[in-house]
């Protein structure tokens, strides 16, 4: 191993990705493995969220692959016309259909995804009236529109997921980005946002929703760009908070000294210490970010009529009181996903606090003995 790759301690640096991996942020991580609750969160929330990605290939009225005449067709990623597979109709294939079955069974074969339908494919071979109970074509029943219930959570935990990961990541850069400017020049500017968030917070934003709902319809971006205009104040206190004690230091005066820009000290000295206390907040913002679209689905005020969402399926069980496996299985499915992202949120927390990070430091030897030891307690008392 050679001198440069050994830091000025003697430690040889560690890297992954092409990043060093400092030995600060070593014993982080150590620190967050050895809460057992929290990394094991950590994997089973990935674990879901890995398999939600790929929703299309597990929940989908549509084949895999279908072989055709010595053709292959992949109607999971393009419809095909039903006269594709001699059918009569110019319009897409319903594979549901037996007589369409029939006819690529004549001369091919098709992979069909280990849930057959879709979180809006509408079942009308239910034995009784909708919602219908769990059985074994559908596993956790059926919602008042006859939709599978295990294929509308997949898609909904997928679209929440996203939805929260988009609205925490946009939010924290805006937040961390005022409050730094907040706390590093302080006086008038200080002052003049610290009056506009004030102001700001005290608008309604459910009122604003509920008014603008009136008006258009709204989609996925739309939410995102509502709830961006008040999130990000969330962080913006933490942030202030870590300029405001900084700005005034030894390293920081040092570094203007030396003639280095305010952008520069902002980002390179500043901001990583700050980024210490506002970490630990973001899985926490993270779970509410998660829960907003999941509210305001419940309300009517989220995502269209028709999309996959938590919400509306707490929604229809609170519509449907003689079928409980309706809100049964959004509320279990909301509680292990916030359960899962507090528990993460702890142990980043907890890997994050300096009193541990001190105490993980390999204890400092003492000084060398030159045969005298030192007095006990009863002597030095005479």
């Amino acid at each position: 191993m050679t001198p440069s790759s050994h830091n000025r301690a003697g430690a040889p640096n560690e890297r992954w990705l092409g990043l060093r991996i400092t030995p600060l942020t070593r014993r982080r991580i150590d620190n967050f493995k050895a809460n057992r609750r929290g990394l094991w969160s950590l994997w089973i929330f990935l674990a879901l969220f890995g398999v939600s990605l790929f929703a299309e290939f597990i929940a989908n009225d549509r084949p895999i692959l279908v072989v055709y005449d010595g053709q292959m067709f992949m109607p999971i990623f393009r419809a095909q016309p039903e006269t594709t597979f001699g059918g009569t109709l110019p319009t897409a294939a319903d594979f549901g259909d037996p007589e369409v079955r029939r006819l690529i069974a004549a001369k091919g074969w098709m992979i069909m995804p280990p849930i057959h339908y879709s979180y809006r494919t509408v079942a009308w071979d239910l034995p009784e009236p909708a919602p219908s109970p769990p059985d074994a074509q559908h596993w956790l029943g059926t919602d008042d529109q006859a939709r599978d219930v295990l294929a509308r959570t997949l898609y909904g935990f997928r679209i929440s997921v996203l939805f929260g990961f988009t609205l925490t990541v946009i939010s924290t850069l805006v937040g961390v980005a005022a409050g730094a400017v907040q706390g590093y020049f302080g006086g008038w500017v200080d002052l003049t946002l610290q009056r506009f968030m004030e102001v700001w917070s005290s608008v309604p934003i459910l009122y604003v929703l509920i008014i603008l709902a009136s008006i258009i319809e709204p989609n996925f971006w739309w939410l995102l760009g509502i709830l961006l205009l008040f999130q990000w104040m969330s962080i913006v206190g933490v942030v202030r908070a870590e300029f405001l004690r900084a700005r005034n230091l030894d390293y920081v005066r040092a570094a203007r000294a030396l003639g280095a820009s305010d952008p520069v000290i902002m980002v390179r000295h500043v901001l990583p210490n700050a980024m210490v206390a506002t970490i630990t907040f973001v899985p926490f913002i993270l779970a509410g970010s998660v829960t907003a679209l999941t509210g305001l689905d419940f309300l009517g005020i989220g995502l269209p009529p028709g999309s996959a969402s938590l919400g509306e399926l707490l929604a229809q069980g609170k519509a449907n009181l003689q079928a409980p496996w309706l809100g049964l299985t959004g509320f279990f499915v909301i509680a292990l996903m916030l359960s899962l992202l507090i528990f993460v949120g702890e142990a980043v927390r907890d890997a994050f606090d300096p009193r541990k990070a001190i105490a993980a430091l390999p204890a400092v030897p003492g000084p060398v003995s030159s045969g005298l030891s030192a007095p006990s307690p009863a002597k030095a008392g005479e």
